[in-house]
């Protein structure tokens, strides 16, 4: 069984400040880092080293082939990412304040010049019994959901970020969400934090569908086949927050289509998630399979 990740390649720019910048406000930033990043590639490293047997599909700018290299570098299957000449890379600039916490702004790039014919190409040869694995950042992405389910590909989807882009998608042809609680109220109308009602209203709206949320400190659930999962979230000290909720998406689907039980992805992604939270960065804080096993949860 393999997997399609169709997603994001971007260069992050990482600013580590006091805190995040208000209007009319001007910053020194403590700290300029670089990194490789996009929620499309994070979770391609992630799935990979969670042990799956993964494709990235994906588009950069010639200022972007070392993406490209960093993938491959980690096991992960290239053959459809291409590197273009007439567009700059996405790139994103974060801002991480002390407390750990970012906020991001990002530049879409080749990210968004992905059209159908690009879609053709990549999903070609995949069929019954493959996995698709989707991010709201990349253009095309009716087409992209509408062609797998024709190939008869199941389909997960991480509606990040949410935005009125997902309104043109036919969600009903999702077969799995992974998302956090903002994510949830924006497709449900459902306010506040209560992380079993929005879970609740979410399989309300998509009968048919799985349903994991995440809820930052609080762990995640998951709601499907008429049961639901609880995990907590492990005790760590925060360093960056940016890829967490890419390392869980990635190690979380590496288990199920391993056979894992729900409960069972649940906690490793939870445990790998804690890891990269105590790393900066993106790509890089997304720790090896064998880190995960070896976790020690600290008592809380």
């Amino acid at each position: 069984m393999s997997i399609l990740n169709f997603g994001s390649l971007n260069i992050d720019y990482v600013y580590g400040v006091e805190h995040f910048v208000s209007k009319g406000e001007t910053i020194t930033s403590r700290t300029l880092n670089v990194f490789p990043g996009g929620k499309g590639l994070n979770q391609s490293i992630a799935l990979a080293r969670a042990g799956a047997d993964v494709r990235h599909a994906g588009q950069v700018g010639t200022d972007g082939v070392f993406l490209k290299e960093l993938l491959a570098g980690n096991g992960v299957d290239v053959r459809s990412v291409a590197v273009r000449d007439d567009v700059r890379s996405g790139n994103a600039i974060i801002q991480n304040d002390a407390a750990g916490d970012n906020c991001i702004i990002l530049f879409p790039g080749a990210n968004r010049a992905i059209d159908t014919d690009f879609v053709d190409k990549a999903l070609s040869g995949y069929g019954e019994g493959d996995w698709l694995l989707l991010q709201n950042e990349i253009s095309a992405m009716p087409y992209i959901v509408s062609r797998a389910k024709q190939l008869g590909m199941y389909v997960v989807l991480n509606p990040s970020p949410a935005d009125a882009l997902l309104t043109e998608i036919n969600l009903d042809l999702i077969d799995c969400f992974i998302l956090n609680e903002g994510e949830a109220a924006m497709l449900t109308g459902i306010g506040g934090n209560d992380g079993r009602a929005l879970a609740s209203a979410m399989q309300t709206r998509f009968p048919h569908a799985q349903v994991i949320l995440t809820l930052g400190e609080r762990g995640s659930l998951a709601v499907h086949d008429g049961h639901t999962d609880m995990q907590s979230a492990y005790l760590v000290d925060t360093v960056d927050t940016t890829a967490a909720g890419d390392t869980f998406t990635g190690y979380l689907l590496a288990g199920l289509m391993d056979g894992c039980s729900m409960s069972e992805a649940l906690e490793t992604a939870a445990k790998a998630s804690a890891i990269a939270v105590s790393r900066p960065g993106a790509a890089p804080s997304i720790p090896q399979r064998e880190e995960v096993s070896a976790f020690i949860p600290r008592q809380r």
